[in-house]
């Protein structure tokens, strides 16, 4: 789909070994745990729908839950659960409409990917052409892991993602390295300076508190070293009198204060046509997005006028259509 960047959401496992996870209690949801004798090594094994009490069936298996070779017998899936499952083969059959299995060959099993592997395949897909950026994700355990006698603490676990492209003689300029976590890019910026320059900090402040106080930080983020800020889509963009899409307070200000924005994530979003405008997405612009087409209107913005350096995107062929027709493809 001409996507030059892939992503690995990184977590890590009982042996602090590197994993591609969207997070690192999701594996009930994502693989045939449940249904494998693993399940009761998971933080809280299957446990089915109760009809009397309508409690939906549960289940939390976490990577940090396993080590890599018991990781390596699970067979990857849609993530998607049942929560009116009576069995385990039930829970693992869930997946809405709004999903698909078309990928799913019958008959196959998928590995969950570790990170060296992902290195592995992504070089394989361009050798030193294709890049990578690998997300830090936030542990859902206490750090130092296992326990507060464990040398591994968060500055390890962001060093140990490093390490990995280090090892393997990946150049820094190839790498783009992401967290939420304010504490991860400066421990980057002080700790592996050439990797840090091109470190994204996922912004997500404005979910939870006034978009002005998001506008603000960006000046403190710039003075402590942050090159690059990554905010959702309708952080960067509004709607004038006239309808049109144009950038928001938080795009202007970046750019004033020369930060360099990625935005996430185009075409997750369900149809633009339904009737819900896009979702969260395109929550700022929802008066404008009522055409599939119009998604092309958002992203016209993002790269003249906002000027992003990139689009996360969960069908790249979009970005790589747009970028093609005004030629600004890499």
């Amino acid at each position: 789909m001409g996507a030059l960047i892939q992503e690995c959401d990184v977590t890590f496992t009982l042996d602090q070994q590197l994993v591609c996870r969207h997070s690192q209690c999701d594996l009930h949801t994502t693989t045939n745990i449940v249904n494998t004798p693993l399940n009761a090594k998971c933080a809280i094994p299957f446990v089915p729908f109760e009809a009397a009490t309508k409690t939906p069936a549960t289940a939390k298996c976490c990577t940090s839950d396993f080590t890599l070779a018991e990781l390596g017998t699970l067979c990857a899936k849609m993530d998607a659960s049942n929560s009116r499952a009576l069995t385990p083969q039930e829970f693992v059959s869930g997946t809405p409409m709004f999903r698909t299995d078309l990928y799913s060959l019958p008959g196959t099993c998928e590995p969950i990917l570790s990170f060296s592997e992902y290195i592995s395949l992504v070089e394989s897909l361009g050798p030193g052409k294709m890049q990578f950026t690998p997300e830090l994700k936030s542990p859902e355990v206490s750090m130092p892991f296992p326990n507060s006698n464990s040398s591994f603490t968060q500055q390890r676990y962001a060093q140990a993602v490093v390490d990995e492209f280090t090892s393997r003689g990946i150049s820094p300029s190839r790498v783009w390295l992401q967290s939420f976590d304010l504490r991860d890019i400066l421990y980057w910026i002080k700790a592996t300076p050439e990797f840090a320059k091109q470190a994204i900090l996922l912004d997500e402040s404005a979910d939870y508190g006034p978009m002005e106080n998001s506008v603000a930080n960006l000046t403190e983020f710039k003075k402590l070293g942050v090159k690059i800020v990554g905010p959702p889509l309708p952080y960067l963009v509004e709607t004038n009198k006239r309808g049109e899409i144009i950038p928001s307070k938080y795009a202007k200000k970046a750019k004033e204060l020369g930060l360099g924005i990625i935005t996430w994530s185009l075409e997750r979003s369900g149809w633009l046509g339904d009737g819900t405008g896009g979702g969260y997405y395109f929550a700022t612009v929802v008066n404008v997005t009522r055409r599939e087409g119009d998604v092309y209107k958002l992203l016209d913005v993002l790269a003249r006028d906002v000027g992003v350096q990139g689009v996360f995107s969960d069908w790249s062929a979009t970005v790589t259509y747009y970028a093609n027709c005004f030629g600004i493809f890499p």
